[in-house]
């Protein structure tokens, strides 16, 4: 009876083990959102965003001037991050993409898309893109907000 009960508590640890394994991976493959109500991290992400992207996109968020009329070279002007342009109708694991990548046709661009947009993947850190995309979303009214959320924490196909 001792042996069968090691036996049974052997496998039940195995099993949890492997739960454990299979569990972890399902967890982080989940959307996941970056909350801008962290202020530590909107701090930071205003320090870098100043640095990095405000040339581009504009030291309020506004962009460029006629950001959706394609100039005499065929590409667009940067677009505003504030809450007039199309950043927010974008899950965060695509904007983290985005900006970690530049602008990659047929995956977070159209088919043959050109763009300026550089990637910083190998500038800024995984956390610190966060903190850029955190400071981004801190200027967002609640409504607009909300319905990137939404975007953001609806399962991918």
């Amino acid at each position: 009876m001792k042996k069968a009960t090691a036996i049974i508590g052997v496998f039940g640890i195995l099993a949890l083990g492997a739960g454990a394994l299979i569990y972890e991976p399902l967890k982080s493959s989940q959307p996941a959102y970056i909350d801008p109500s962290d202020q530590a991290l909107v701090t930071l992400g205003r320090q870098i965003y100043t640095n990095n992207c405000a040339a581009c996109h504009g030291a309020k968020l506004e962009g460029q001037p006629n950001w959706r009329m394609r100039r005499a070279d065929g590409r667009l002007p940067a677009p505003p991050h504030d809450k007039t342009g199309h950043t927010w109708h974008h899950p965060d694991a695509m904007l983290i993409s985005i900006t970690k990548n530049g602008l990659i046709p047929g995956k977070t661009a159209p088919p043959g898309y050109v763009s300026d947009m550089p990637a910083y993947g190998e500038l800024l850190s995984d956390h610190d893109i966060t903190a850029v995309l955190a400071y981004i979303k801190s200027s967002w009214p609640p409504k607009v907000l909300a319905a990137q959320k939404e975007v953001t924490l609806q399962p991918q196909q």
